[in-house]
């Protein structure tokens, strides 16, 4: 329901645009893992996801399973809440594996929050945790890289920018883009998969921001 909904509602929000790499393949049971930037981005991957046929379980923060419809139908679609710095916090990672285990995407955000920075600009991926290479470690499933520019034209910076920004989307339809890159397995021990997949998703952001015109920056402050 949730690809669903937002490749329905993206056009009223947003010029929204996907291209990947030659002969990418989104196989069952693969990691997604794209960079976060806004609380806007999820349905603008998902949305592009959905073009490809593609519709992944999200690993998502907790708090969201208590908003009342959302969060119902999160559970009921199975999707997994992430605790943070809690004892529940290695669950999710279960419900990750077994989800791949069934042949299903898996879409983890590798820097675990948003940016702190409160302007509309694009800048690089902030360095990953280690849940996705721990992940993609443990069950040996592929990871593809994902990048999406031009989600902060829709919401950033404080409460109240955020909701004026999401009030005036529609009249404004900023451009988006989402890339998806050429999967990759990661290897070694957690430091050096964590960084391997922080470059290929970095990779596929700059291939994203560069389409929409905007300059490679370093990291978003956290």
């Amino acid at each position: 329901m949730l690809s669903r909904l937002a490749h329905t509602l993206m056009p009223a929000v947003g010029r929204l645009t996907v291209t990947t790499d030659p002969g990418t393949v989104l196989a069952p049971g693969s990691i997604i893992a794209a960079n976060h930037t806004s609380f806007a981005d999820p349905a603008v991957v998902l949305a592009a996801l959905h073009r490809l046929d593609a519709e992944p379980v999200v690993m998502a923060a907790a708090g969201l399973w208590r908003i009342p419809v959302l969060g119902r139908a999160l559970a009921r679609e199975g999707h997994i809440p992430v605790h943070r710095r809690d004892r529940r916090a290695a669950r999710c990672l279960d419900l990750a594996a077994a989800a791949l285990d069934e042949g299903r995407l898996v879409l983890i955000y590798g820097e675990g929050g948003l940016p702190t920075r409160k302007d509309a600009a694009e800048s690089a991926p902030s360095a990953f945790r280690t849940g996705l290479a721990r992940l993609a470690e443990r069950t040996g499933a592929p990871v593809v890289p994902v990048g999406q520019a031009g989600a902060r034209r829709i919401t950033s910076g404080n409460a109240v920018k955020q909701m004026a920004g999401l009030a005036t989307a529609p009249l404004r339809r900023p451009a988006l883009h989402v890339h998806i890159g050429t999967p990759i397995l990661l290897g070694g021990d957690g430091a050096k998969g964590t960084e391997e997949a922080h470059s290929a998703v970095t990779a596929a952001w700059r291939t994203a921001a560069a389409r929409l015109g905007e300059p490679s920056a370093p990291a978003l402050s956290r």
